[in-house]
């Protein structure tokens, strides 16, 4: 299996599985080192203060079993640095490597998932990893194409946070819709506010109560819900990003779309340009003559021109599917014996993803936007500019 790592200079590897260890339950073995999840990240700068601590509490944010939204899948994600920080808990320089154990890997659990490992699961991966990986694919939870492989994206991102937190670029992520209900617009301000005060994470408070309910009833029927998550990127600097293959915008559509549950991604108006007409879609500019810069009057183009961050907030809103696991009769194959068959299986889930899938896509962005300072930093290092341009 390749491609588990994302990007160039700031680079993120992360293994491990949905039910990594389950198979390694063994005395001699301490029960920590079972199996679980790793990241390592390369290309961390010297001299940043990185403890278990600031990686727990956004590993926290997604953590399952907080509400009745979420899975009562009982995992505690605990964080253990083991490499890349030395005295003082300042990082060398060196890869910084992490480990969050799986705990919650009972053989009864694994059993559930044995009964059906031949029946490819609707709206999951199975029938794609058994094309791609044979007899050797991990069924269990679904291995690698599970949400649990997201706490090693969210312990990266974690890190990437405190090298943001240096130059006050901030990342919030937020729901704007719930099986069809949406929150009133929302700002910066409002997003700060309201952050993390419910359990779907919506910053409209009467809209987040109204969400709750409908899925708590949607999830009695059996049925699961799907939404949209909202992003904004404030403080990003002018400049980041390549014009051609490796614009800022595809590296974060890159970033949102490695993660399985995203189905759709916009920035800006999104959309919504092909409603317009060119002037109107057009964000005007003008001289900010307080901090003598360049500023625009609107932002349809989410922060980006030519795919290159312009210095303005970026806003992006990405489509969440369903949770693919549901309590409902749906037809299938079995693969084993080439049969249809009615599959309904019984196993832990989330009734919504989206109470638990903001703080992985927070984690995505700041992953991306590091690796695009690095670059940028490195490449403007070589050229001898006018300083006005970086003063603009």
């Amino acid at each position: 299996m390749t491609g588990n790592t994302f990007g160039r200079l700031f680079r993120v590897t992360t293994c491990g599985e949905s039910y990594s260890g389950c198979f390694r339950k063994n005395p001699e073995i301490p029960k920590q080192l079972y199996g679980g999840l790793l990241t390592i990240v390369d290309g961390v700068p010297a001299g940043i203060r990185i403890t278990a601590e600031d990686i727990q509490v956004e590993l926290d944010k997604r953590k399952p079993g907080q509400s009745k939204l979420d899975s009562p899948r009982l995992e505690k994600d605990k964080v253990y640095i083991f490499s890349g920080v030395m005295e003082n808990q300042m990082s060398t320089g060196a890869p910084i490597g992490i480990v969050i154990p799986n705990n919650d890997i009972e053989d009864i659990h694994v059993g559930q998932y044995h009964d059906y490992k031949d029946m490819a699961r609707p709206g999951h991966a199975e029938l794609t990893f058994m094309k791609r990986y044979g007899q050797y694919n991990d069924w269990v939870g679904a291995g690698r194409a599970s949400g649990r492989e997201t706490v090693s994206r969210v312990a990266g991102g974690a890190v990437a946070k405190l090298i943001l937190d240096k130059y006050g670029i901030d990342v919030i992520a937020y729901t704007v819709e719930s099986h069809g209900i949406k929150a009133a617009p929302v700002d910066y301000e409002m997003a700060k506010k309201n952050y993390r005060k419910n359990n779907i994470n919506c910053p409209d408070l009467e809209a987040a109560e109204q969400m709750e309910r409908d899925i708590l009833a949607v999830r009695k029927t059996g049925e699961t819900c799907g939404g949209v998550i909202e992003m904004i990127i404030r403080g990003l600097p002018a400049g980041l990003g390549e014009p051609v293959f490796d614009k800022l915008e595809a590296t974060l559509a890159h970033a949102m779309m490695s993660i399985g549950a995203i189905k759709g991604i916009e920035f800006g108006a999104g959309f919504r340009v092909a409603e317009m007409v060119g002037s109107e879609c057009n964000d005007e500019m003008y001289w900010d003559k307080e901090t003598g810069r360049v500023k625009f009057y609107t932002n349809h183009a989410g922060g980006f021109l030519g795919g290159i961050s312009n210095g303005d907030e970026v806003r992006i809103r990405m489509a969440v599917k369903p949770t693919p696991t549901v309590d409902v009769v749906q037809r299938t194959v079995d693969t084993d014996n080439g049969t249809d068959v009615n599959l309904s299986p019984i196993t832990r889930r989330d009734a919504s993803l989206l109470p638990r899938i903001y703080p992985v896509c927070e984690a995505m962005a700041r992953i991306t936007i590091v690796d695009a300072m690095m670059i940028f930093n490195g490449y403007r290092s070589m050229e001898d500019l006018d300083k006005k341009y970086d003063l603009m």
